[in-house]
């Protein structure tokens, strides 16, 4: 679900590995999608329907905690969740009823959400094999995000020196 950068970069080492792989992104249109090697679905719901959903969504108010108990319930026998977009995305509540109904069931996120340790003591000593979190969010470890701080920092640097612009001054 979303497909810019870091799912392009998810969708080819899946494709390593031999796997079919489609996306939704209500913003990439299929031809973008197709061309990039996946296929294309139209909906949340239907991206669901796969025994891997990897999530690529910024926290907005659409995708606040859209990811809910129909849509994970709906997910096939040993199906697993990789959330690499934010923990706000998912539905807390319903996440521990699905981890509660569905032993089959894998979350893998990238930072810790907020109810961490009931989601720890519903799966109990399956923690780090049906369940993993990360301590925390390395989303700015990327090349492409170290390369934008690069630029934003020249940028900033010609800016002061053509325009005497002051706006991210460190005071000492």
């Amino acid at each position: 679900y979303g497909f810019g950068a870091v799912a392009h970069a998810v969708q080819k080492l899946a494709r390593g590995f031999g796997m079919q792989t489609f996306a939704y992104d209500p913003f990439v249109p299929d031809d973008k999608v197709v061309e990039a090697g996946s296929t294309p679905v139209h909906s949340v719901a239907e991206l669901f329907k796969y025994q891997y959903v990897s999530l690529h969504v910024p926290l907005t108010a659409q995708t606040k905690e859209s990811i809910n108990r129909a849509l994970l319930m709906g997910m096939p026998k040993g199906a697993a969740l990789i959330n690499t977009a934010r923990a706000e995305v998912i539905h807390e509540d319903d996440m521990l009823e699905v981890l509660k109904a569905r032993p089959d069931f894998c979350y893998l996120c990238d930072v810790a959400p907020k109810k961490a340790k009931e989601m720890s003591e519903v799966v109990g000593d399956q923690y780090m094999k049906r369940l993993i979190f990360t301590k925390k969010k390395m989303g700015a470890q990327t090349l492409e995000a170290n390369n934008n701080a690069g630029v934003a920092a020249a940028n900033q640097i010609v800016n002061f020196f053509e325009k005497g612009d002051v706006r991210y001054q460190v005071k000492a």
